[in-house]
């Protein structure tokens, strides 16, 4: 989706709203699919002293499988797209403008790579998850399990010591 942008860089208009929605279930993310509900956008685009930022909100519910005890989970996020603007670059390799070609931006693959980059690399139901047992499979959240914990063949002769 294009939004068409030389109003707010040639002061035409000093704010744009946005306020949209993006269909994100078709894409994967680590084997999986976390968009089960549309994402949606708020936010302004501005040119403030001749500067042109974008400050706006992505807001999803991502569903997802916990890395450690793979039990299915759902979190509201929240992901901030920030970003200040350009109509033309002087360094290509410079990565804190982003570059509008034509006065239009591709508002939808710029939440799209901004909400991949805050994804976290191990997804977690919580972070005191605490994973499955090793030997027997039980999920550790739901109470321990049964299985005698292994003992370092090296410290055998200690174990023995202290079951006398």
């Amino acid at each position: 989706m294009f939004i068409n942008l030389e109003n707010v860089f040639n002061n035409g208009v000093s704010e744009i709203k946005l306020n949209y929605e993006f269909d994100f279930t078709g894409l994967e993310y680590d084997g999986v699919y976390p968009f089960t509900t549309p994402v949606r956008l708020q936010g302004v685009v501005t040119n403030e002293t001749d500067i042109v930022y974008i400050h706006a909100v992505a807001q999803f519910t991502l569903e997802a499988v916990c890395d450690r005890c793979a039990d299915n989970f759902s979190r509201e996020m929240n992901v901030p797209i920030e970003h200040i603007l350009v109509s033309e670059l002087n360094d290509e390799d410079n990565d804190e403008f982003i570059l509008v070609e034509g006065m239009r931006l591709d508002l939808e693959q710029l939440v799209m790579e901004d909400i991949y980059l805050s994804l976290p690399m191990r997804m977690l139901c919580d972070e005191d998850c605490k994973g499955i047992c090793s030997k027997c499979g039980k999920n550790l959240n739901e109470g321990n399990c049964d299985c005698k914990k292994d003992v370092d063949p090296r410290l055998q002769a200690l174990q023995q010591l202290l079951d006398n």
